[in-house]
């Protein structure tokens, strides 16, 4: 049978899978329904091997093909996790957990890749190893440096690693990727600035903090409008200010949260420096306290070179030649994914989701559609980047 034959009748099935998930979502390594789930089905359709476990709750199969003659192992990766965040649509199959929902669509990244094991574990039609990867915590707990913390990579032997994520507001069967920087590192700092609260009305008898933190949080600025080239990106954004509860009192101490996001590590250094310095100098020019920590968060999101054209020529194989785009901007969101291509090289693709609401937003909806497609591109991209040969 035709792989899009044996792929659409896997489909109802999959579908079925994606919307229990949907239903129950869990947050951050708390996915142990999900990951039961996960394994409980590789080892009913005949992986190899699976492994849970890994980074807490994570799950890996192991697909060996017909022939092993290659030696390759390549790597493909899902994340699992939803999000904190109370879902608003009238989808029969909505969640069911009060403030959780899949606002990112990893449940449908997982049965994208779940399908796509089902099949490979059926054919076996490639001349190597497949590792199928699903991992817990990528929406802030850094699940995939867990993973590899743990030697996901040696333990497995895995030589490349390719990643997916969808993408509203792209057409269902289109996909798009660039070299180099993807996705944005993701860096967060909390400065916390102590003076000498008192009386607003003897504001002479205080050392504020409020007016200072007011204009370090403008100064912050200048790290992109003067620090930075301006033909480099890096965004520096003040997210909270907290301080005081009175009308009539002057607080003692304000703190500030922010978030941090580069493209290279020469701008990641130089954020990092100048918001160390700024904060130090406004807090001796108003003869303050002040201490910063500076939290290094997920890097930048790079696509090697020659993975990049493997999968660009894949897609093109398969979907056709204008079913990908490989001129996009960076996207100066983030991605854990990156710590896996720290370790080995590889690739991550946007894949269409169609007309949905964006992610994060608590109307959005992975869209089934995408189901047959990203299972195809995953058994593709093994059985192109592992082609069986005659004996």
């Amino acid at each position: 049978m035709p792989k899009s034959e044996l792929i659409a009748a896997l489909t109802p099935e999959l579908t079925a899978i994606r919307r229990d998930f949907h239903r129950h979502p869990e947050l951050l390594f708390d996915v142990h329904r999900t990951a039961g789930i996960v394994a409980d089905k590789l080892r009913a359709w005949g992986v190899d091997e699976v492994v849970t476990g890994i980074g807490q709750t994570g799950v890996v199969g192991v697909i060996k093909g017909k022939r092993q003659d290659s030696g390759k192992v390549i790597g493909l990766r899902a994340d699992m996790d939803a999000l904190p965040i109370h879902e608003e649509t009238n989808l029969e199959h909505r969640s069911t957990v009060p403030g959780k929902m899949h606002a990112c669509g990893h449940d449908g990244h997982t049965t994208m890749l779940l399908g796509a094991a089902k099949y490979l574990a059926e054919t076996r039609d490639f001349d190597g190893t497949a590792i199928v990867i699903f991992q817990p915590a990528e929406e802030g707990g850094g699940g995939a440096k867990v993973m590899c913390d743990e030697g996901l990579m040696e333990r497995f032997g895995v030589q490349e690693v390719y990643g997916l994520h969808n993408k509203p507001g792209m057409a269902i069967g289109q996909f798009c990727i660039r070299k180099g920087p993807l996705m944005a590192a993701a860096d967060r700092f909390l400065i916390k600035i102590e003076g000498k609260g008192g009386h607003a009305a003897a504001p002479h008898d205080t050392k504020d903090p409020v007016v200072a933190a007011c204009q370090l949080v403008t100064a912050l600025q200048t790290v992109a409008s003067r620090n930075a080239d301006p033909l480099d990106s890096v965004v520096v954004s003040a997210t909270a200010i907290n301080a005081g509860e009175a009308f009539n009192v002057i607080p003692q101490t304000v703190e500030i949260k922010g978030s941090v996001r580069t493209l290279t590590p020469a701008m990641r250094d130089l954020a990092q420096k100048r918001i160390l310095e700024i904060a130090d100098g406004l807090a001796k020019a108003f003869d303050l306290k002040c201490d910063v920590d500076y939290d290094r968060g997920y890097p930048v999101t790079f696509n090697h070179a020659g993975q990049t054209d493997f999968v660009t020529s894949a897609t093109r194989n398969v979907f056709g030649k204008d079913a990908i785009d490989t001129e996009i901007p960076p996207v100066m969101g983030s991605e854990d994914f990156s710590f896996m291509l720290e370790e080995r090289p590889g690739a991550y693709i946007f894949m269409g989701n169609g007309d949905s609401a964006g992610l994060h937003h608590p109307a959005y909806e992975f869209n089934d559609a995408a189901i047959p497609v990203g299972v195809t591109y995953w058994a593709s991209l093994v059985e192109i980047a592992m082609p069986q040969r005659a004996a």
